[in-house]
């Protein structure tokens, strides 16, 4: 292991030597079993005599911080575990340090709701990790990682694997009728690297972004950092209201085709009239469809992309509920015009995506295995959903209205007027009773939202549906 130690205008060596070792295990940098240098390789380093840190070595034995075994080497002692966590390396405590984060940043809390796992797991934005593909993703892995040998030490474009970006342009084109050549797709971390890179090329700071209220928080978090100024504008039973939308807006984020998180879809008309609104304001439009691809009954939502015919809209997709959220895949489709300063705003935010990720899901793709993935999954969610939104509807008719919703991977339910003071309560009781669900009130922008819940049933197995919801029924009574 190669291990640091500074003796620039130090004058007691061995004592220094000592000093930064044994500080060195206290912190836990190294840990208990590791191996420290030879003392006749260390003293070549450090460029001091042997008997500099035989001594060091010796003292750090004395004390039970390390044991010599011969023939070996000099181990740190299984007991001399890591002891503090706040020590600047000569004994005393870290301060907190002159520089301070802009404003901006102190108010972002982080992600705390998947903390801890759940017995009947109602949160929203999770798909079945247990139906995951994992044998055929590891040989497509294995695979890609075999082929790409020779250029692994190579960065690759920012604009993803081409292969990759051919397959998501024609799923796209064929699952959403999304218009759509390879060049016009980039591929990113998740939805979030999405936003972040369109964000970098359309806005400056004070620019104006209109987000849907209520509405997906990590997104409005993001804009806000960057500078701009956002502002929640009113969803109801078809969607965005476009009427709504303030003036001098640069950008508007939506989720049409399955509304984050009441569920609508916008309507034709909705959608016809954003397009109208932002061509005579000369705003972009970012479309999210976040879980389009899980379809349970009626038509297809016809995406704004499609609609799209000035080259306004920005169409953002990901792989995270379709296949898992760790993977961090989601892709940009983006108008001719924005392309160049597109990719050149991934390549200054980490250069591209993990390729073999990339080649791996590439050929899930072309080989037809991501489209049977979703069609089996399609069938499991399907019977989760119906079997959520018949339970709500048959046993807390008196105390949540569902909201209408025929795909995706949550649906939403608004309290009746006698329960909606006690929202918060139900939730915590739930808990509790090893029930999680999602407090309508948290997605809210502007005032205190909507009482209500958001109940996802993409983690849940759907034998443990009835039960969770039996549960979550007996938090409502007093």
């Amino acid at each position: 292991m190669e291990i640091h130690v500074s003796l620039i205008d130090r004058t007691h060596l061995g004592a220094e030597v000592y000093r930064q070792l044994r500080q060195a295990i206290v912190d836990g940098r190294l840990r208990p079993g590791d191996r420290l240098p030879a003392s006749r390789e260390l003293a070549r380093r450090l460029g001091v005599s042997r008997t500099t840190v035989t001594v060091a070595y010796d003292r750090l034995a004395g004390e039970g911080f390390v044991t010599s075994r011969v023939g070996a080497g000099t181990f740190v002692s299984h007991h001399a575990g890591r002891t503090a966590t706040t020590s600047r390396g000569d004994g005393r405590p870290r301060e907190g340090g002159a520089l301070r984060p802009r404003p901006d940043w102190t108010s972002v809390p982080l992600p705390s709701a998947f903390d801890r796992p759940a017995r009947f797991d109602f949160r929203t934005g999770l798909p079945d990790v247990a139906l995951f593909p994992h044998d055929a993703w590891r040989r497509l892995m294995g695979r890609a990682l075999r082929a790409g040998a020779r250029a692994a030490g190579v960065y690759a474009h920012p604009a993803g694997h081409r292969a990759l970006r051919e397959a998501i342009a024609r799923h796209v084109g064929l699952a959403r009728a999304v218009r759509a050549t390879a060049d016009d797709v980039t591929v990113t971390s998740g939805t979030q690297q999405a936003l972040d890179v369109v964000a970098r090329v359309l806005l400056a700071p004070g620019d104006r972004v209109a987000v849907e209220d209520p509405g997906y928080a990590p997104p409005r978090r993001l804009f806000t950092s960057l500078g701009a100024r956002v502002q929640g504008v009113p969803v109801d039973g078809e969607g965005l209201v476009v009427d709504a939308l303030p003036r001098h807006t640069r950008l508007v984020y939506v989720t049409p085709s399955h509304q984050y998180p009441l569920g609508v879809p916008m309507s034709l008309a909705r959608r016809l009239a954003l397009l109208d609104w932002a061509e005579r304001h000369d705003a972009a439009i970012v479309e999210d469809d976040y879980d389009s691809e899980f379809r349970f009954h009626g038509r297809p939502i016809e995406p704004l992309q499609t609609l799209d015919r000035s080259g306004r809209v920005i169409y953002v997709g990901s792989f995270s509920k379709t296949l898992l959220p760790t993977l961090r895949l989601g892709f940009l489709v983006t108008p001719p015009s924005l392309r160049g300063a597109v990719h050149r705003a991934k390549y200054v935010t980490d250069w591209h995506t993990a390729i073999p990720a990339q080649a791996a899901l590439a050929r899930f793709i072309d080989e037809g295995g991501f489209a049977r993935h979703v069609r089996r999954m399609n069938a499991v969610y399907r019977a989760r959903h119906d079997l959520v939104t018949g339970t709500l509807a048959r046993c807390f008719a008196d105390q949540l209205e569902v909201v209408p919703s025929a795909a995706g991977l949550h649906v939403a339910a608004l309290a009746r007027p006698a329960v909606a003071q006690r929202m918060a309560a139900v939730v915590q009781r739930a808990s509790e009773a090893g029930v999680e669900v999602h407090d309508l009130t948290r997605f809210a922008v502007e005032g205190a939202g909507r009482a209500g819940l958001v109940l996802g049933y993409g983690a849940i197995p759907t034998a443990d549906v009835e039960e969770g919801l039996r549960r979550l029924r007996a938090c409502f009574d007093d």
